[in-house]
């Protein structure tokens, strides 16, 4: 998926939906645009709803259609709606990458999923919106293992903060997804319940 440029789609969204611009830098460029700029209008239900939308599937990385799609399904299956979209989001593979500090950022998160970097419970997986299980296993193929790509991993897993739901066995480089694929919903730049409300118009 093609983004585009990163700090103006942050800038445009009021959100900081990107690892670029999640920085202290950015957070005091975007006050200072803030202060800088004339009063906007309030937005519309439905352009408040397009907002929180393209906030939710820029911070997935995922297209207008993927997205739609998940939703639709969400919305159609037995139980807590807002819970079942982000579990589906969460499950993505190039998702659980990133969050297992193997990749720094959602791009290259997808990148070693489409390069063949990855296995799940032992084999080659190359598709980024592969939906992940409990009990699948996440690792590094042996070719890859001393690629650049993951020089200094077991000091940046030293600092780095999994999920409740992901495992990590520390010898064999190995994660293990060991419950529901969830994140906090207060972590989130995007507003759920205002993103169901929009596709149940």
């Amino acid at each position: 998926m093609k983004i585009g440029p990163k700090y103006k789609i942050a800038r445009r969204l009021g959100a900081p939906i990107f690892a670029k611009t999640q920085t202290q830098k950015y957070a005091m460029r975007a006050d200072r645009k803030e202060k800088s700029s004339p009063i906007h209008r309030s937005k519309s239900e439905y352009g408040q709803g397009l907002l929180e939308k393209q906030k939710a599937r820029f911070s997935y990385g995922i297209t207008s259609r993927q997205f739609t799609n998940y939703v639709k399904k969400a919305l159609s299956t037995k139980g807590d709606s807002a819970s079942i979209l982000i579990t589906a989001l969460e499950s993505r593979l190039d998702n659980a990458v990133l969050r297992s500090g193997l990749a720094p950022t959602r791009r290259a998160a997808r990148q070693m999923v489409s390069h063949r970097h990855i296995l799940v419970n032992g084999s080659i997986v190359n598709i980024p919106s592969y939906r992940l299980s409990v009990g699948d296993r996440i690792g590094i193929r042996a070719g890859s293992v001393s690629s650049a790509l993951f020089e200094g991993l077991d000091e940046k897993w030293k600092s780095v903060k999994l999920p409740a739901w992901l495992k990590l066995d520390f010898v064999k480089k190995e994660l293990t997804v060991d419950g529901t694929p969830i994140a906090d919903k207060t972590e989130l730049q995007f507003d759920i319940s205002v993103v169901l409300e929009f596709y149940s118009r």
